[in-house]
């Protein structure tokens, strides 16, 4: 049996690996599993009875605040590895295990998505044992150490064996059953990745909440603050219950990625709006068309969107919602399977490669 290091470093990450987690625990393994106190992920791992150990909370101070923060993360997560001792250690994006595990020579296993987080990947990848990306992914992977796979990290918590939306929960969260739903993601720009960047001004978001106001129930879920003037429409409901919620929506209008990817494997139209894209959200554009990348920050390109992705009807969007799933590998159990037998199934995918 052998003992896992998992690092959580965002909400997103404790759903990508919780599913993981019950299956390696069930196998007889032993999961450490690190933190970090940004948004509710502490709430999530709490709220599931996870064990574990905070290294940090999250700096809000722009570049440097990272840098001091990913300073303070390397001490403490040194530290717990040198006490444990892990046989393998994995995490989302990854700067720490990467760095942590070559000063330890504890292997490392990196899962990302993120191809415009520059920095983090330029002291990452590096140091990573491997690295493991959708085939979606549009930047560069270290030659001899990275894993393509078909499929998106929100599958990992929301394919069909794993997730079952309750129409219950989430008209206690705040869904009307006898409207449209529409839900509005707003984040903070505080994420490495993020830096150098803005989103919704408070305009926009305003034209965008009076566009879907009239066609039903407005939802905002942000991470910053909102005026006086939107807090009408603010979400409420547990935040544990989000996915019922979003999978009840007929469209999702957003700055995060995630969500619009979530909101695609769940079968719900989805609009990502940024000046950046993603491979994923790109791949659920081309080739399932459940995705709609808003790359500019203008009113009438949004509407647009919004009137475009309307337009799909129920039956269409579940032909491309099963299309999706039947061309996607099941990505906790991938993910068990890398852990399990590395280094075995790297030096399989290079050979198939040939490289």
């Amino acid at each position: 049996m052998m003992k896992i290091l998992i690092d959580i470093g965002h909400p997103a990450h404790v759903h990508f690996f919780k599913n993981a987690i019950d299956l390696l625990k069930a196998k007889g393994h032993t999961v450490i599993i690190t933190s970090r106190d940004k948004e509710f992920a502490i709430k999530l791992l709490d709220d599931l009875g996870l064990e574990h150990f905070v290294l940090s909370k999250m700096s809000k101070g722009g570049l440097l605040g990272l840098g001091m923060e990913l300073i303070k993360r390397n001490i403490a997560l040194y530290k717990i590895v040198r006490k444990t001792k892990p046989d393998i250690m994995m995490a989302i994006g990854g700067v720490n295990i990467a760095q942590i595990g070559k000063l330890t020579r504890t292997p490392s296993l990196v899962f990302y998505d993120t191809e415009n987080a520059k920095l983090q990947n330029a002291i990452t990848y590096p140091f990573a044992s491997c690295v493991i990306a959708p085939r979606c992914y549009e930047s560069w992977l270290p030659k001899r150490r990275h894993v393509r796979y078909a499929g998106y990290h929100e599958l990992a918590y929301l394919r069909k064996n794993v997730f079952s939306p309750d129409q219950s929960i989430a008209i206690k969260s705040g869904i009307k059953a006898d409207k449209d739903n529409f839900l509005i993601r707003l984040v903070s720009w505080q994420a490495n990745h993020d830096v150098g960047e803005n989103g919704f001004s408070t305009e926009l978001t305003q034209q965008l909440v009076t566009k879907l106001a009239s066609l039903g129930n407005v939802m905002i879920t942000s991470e910053s603050g909102l005026p006086n003037s939107l807090r009408a429409y603010e979400y409420t409901g547990d935040i544990s219950n989000m996915h019922h919620v979003l999978a009840h929506c007929r469209l999702y209008v957003g700055e995060s990625a995630t969500m619009a990817s979530e909101a695609a494997v769940l079968g719900v139209p989805a609009l990502y709006v940024a000046n950046t894209g993603r491979g994923y959200t790109n791949e659920q554009e081309s080739r399932y068309a459940l995705v709609k990348n808003v790359v500019e920050l203008k009113w009438d390109k949004i509407n647009a969107a919004i009137e475009q992705m309307l337009l799909l009807s129920k039956e269409q969007i579940a032909k491309k919602r099963a299309t999706l799933l039947k061309d996607t590998v099941d990505v906790s159990d991938f993910t068990v399977e890398c852990v399990e037998s590395y280094p075995q199934f790297l030096n399989v995918y290079q050979q198939s490669q040939g490289v």
